[in-house]
């Protein structure tokens, strides 16, 4: 039989090519409440969590990033970029899924005993959006948010600890894989002691997630392999 895994997936980059949403959303709210455009210029998207790319915005205008007030401002940010992203999602035609995404939640959801959850730094009414768009949120049973925290790695942890209430398992009966594009989610992975596979469909090929110290990495989600390396076949 199967070892139990849970299956944490990213969303952009990973299972997504997002043209950009997120960015012009939040660009937009900020334009609206702060008056100031081109705020996201110089801040990496790249493995961030929604709460620290906010942070990093505010703090680009001259903002307060600590505090009780802080915090009130970035959700106050998130809740209005909600629906801004609903409608860049809307008007954007390269929005769109990867290949091999279905093949792949459908080879897990196979087998017995796989929790196929979320393990993103998007806030969950943000990955909604994004998911439920391509007609796919529902596939996803659990995750980790970037609401639930604002490190990766503790994001991770969370939705593995979901993954595992999911299985009725202890979560150190299971196998946790992280499947992701960026270093960043490779680190993530490795500091909860996740395996991870990179995935090289966004800015860095598979040869530099595997440098970074991924279990397994391949060019995109239809390679060859993958599904075995998902389910350690």
């Amino acid at each position: 039989m199967a070892y139990p895994a849970i299956l944490l997936f990213d969303i952009d980059g990973t299972l997504v090519t997002t043209a950009g949403v997120g960015r012009r959303a939040l660009e937009r709210v900020f334009a609206v409440r702060y008056g100031r455009s081109a705020v996201l210029r110089d801040v990496v998207f790249d493995g961030m969590t929604d709460r620290a790319i906010v942070r990093g915005a505010l703090a680009a205008i001259g903002e307060p990033v600590a505090g009780r007030d802080a915090e009130a401002a970035i959700d106050a940010v998130l809740a209005a970029y909600v629906p801004l992203l609903e409608a860049e999602i809307a008007e954007t035609t390269e929005f769109r899924l990867h290949p091999g995404v279905h093949e792949a939640l459908d080879a897990a959801a196979s087998r017995g005993s796989v929790a196929i959850g979320l393990g993103t730094g998007n806030i969950r009414a943000g990955a909604r959006a994004k998911l439920r768009a391509l007609g796919i949120f529902e596939r996803f049973r659990f995750g980790g948010f970037g609401c639930d925290h604002e490190e990766r790695g503790e994001i991770l942890r969370i939705g593995a600890a979901r993954g595992a209430r999911i299985l009725g398992l202890s979560l150190g009966a299971c196998r946790v894989v992280v499947i992701g594009d960026t270093p960043r989610d490779v680190a993530a992975a490795r500091a909860i002691g996740a395996e991870s596979i990179g995935v090289g469909s966004s800015r860095f090929p598979a040869s530099e997630l595997l440098a970074s110290g991924a279990t397994h990495a391949f060019r995109h989600l239809t390679d060859p392999g993958l599904v075995a390396a998902l389910l350690a076949d």
